[in-house]
């Protein structure tokens, strides 16, 4: 399962899930699916998140091992 810190990030910048949202050009249910674990973004989007948080990728996304994992 690939794991993110997207909330933790906005809430550092005081960005509501619609500010994220305007700034990588995705809608506000996008970025809830996101943080949610509902769905995963592509390797394009994940770059883009991470480059309005002005982060690295690995700083955003975490590979984690578990039962989602084939």
């Amino acid at each position: 399962m690939i794991r993110n810190r997207i909330k933790v990030l906005r809430a550092e910048r005081d960005w509501t899930q619609a500010d994220l949202a305007e700034k990588v050009g995705i809608s506000r249910q996008a970025v809830i699916s996101i943080e949610k674990y509902k769905y995963t973004p592509s390797l394009e989007l994940a770059f883009k998140i991470a480059e309005v948080f002005n982060v690295s990728i690995n700083e955003v996304f975490e590979h984690k091992e578990g039962e989602n994992d084939e």
